[in-house]
């Protein structure tokens, strides 16, 4: 998602896509973790 959002910001130049933006980054830190390493949970539990 950050990705296509960056992306409609460099090609429109639109501020409030910028924001959107920056808001769904702070969201993504704040989560303990990431998606990369839940999948990897699952193809290796943790035991």
């Amino acid at each position: 998602m950050l990705d296509l959002t960056w992306k409609v910001f460099t090609q429109t130049g639109n501020i409030d896509t910028y924001l959107l933006f920056k808001e769904l980054e702070k969201e993504n830190q704040e989560i303990p973790g990431n998606q990369d390493e839940a999948l990897a949970e699952v193809d290796f539990p943790i035991s």
